[in-house]
């Protein structure tokens, strides 16, 4: 369960950090297809730190969150790589399959999920589906999209931002351009 200072911390004062934090997270993990869920391990990582108290210094505290990640992610990589797994029903671990309420649950989730994605105004639904579903990078949306590489950075921030909104219930400050 989320606090609201919480939740309204993090998209005011977290989410701008993220082409940085994808800069410093690029620089220094190898690994390039896993950047990203580097990322929303590091989100997830700070979201809940913060339920217990926001941090005084959030950019600071996003960095050293990052690090610490990353130290861990190379420690198990050291202690069990995933290529020494030749065959996964070898380890002879229980698959954990969601029951019919979780999956009904999850099934509402997204449809809240792509109703608010619908209701985005069309730019910002362009580029939040271009980021974060298709995976293209801010150069790559800016080219497909004949925009600056900082207004889609604008536009991604304000779509989740009026994401975050529609789905937790956070009212909308301002109008968006349409």
């Amino acid at each position: 369960m989320s606090s609201p200072e919480a939740l309204a911390w993090f998209l005011r004062e977290v989410l701008p950090l993220e082409s940085t934090l994808m800069q410093y997270l690029r620089h220094n993990w190898r690994d390039r297809s896993g950047v990203d869920d580097l990322l929303q391990d590091v989100y997830i990582r700070v979201f809940e730190a913060a339920q217990t108290q926001i941090p005084e210094k959030t950019k600071p505290f996003v960095f050293t969150t990052a690090r610490n990640l990353l130290i861990s992610r190379v420690r198990e990589q050291q202690i069990v790589p995933i290529e020494a797994v030749a065959d996964l029903d070898a380890l002879d671990v229980a698959i954990d399959m969601p029951g019919p309420d979780r999956s009904a649950i999850a099934r509402d989730e997204l449809r809240r999920l792509q109703d608010a994605i619908e209701a985005l105004p069309p730019r910002y639904r362009d580029v939040v589906i271009l980021r974060r579903i298709k995976n293209l990078s801010r150069r790559e949306i800016a080219v497909r999209l004949n925009l600056s590489e900082p207004t889609v950075s604008v536009y991604l921030s304000e779509g989740m931002t009026a994401l975050a909104d529609a789905l937790y219930g956070q009212p909308r400050g301002k109008e968006a351009p349409r």
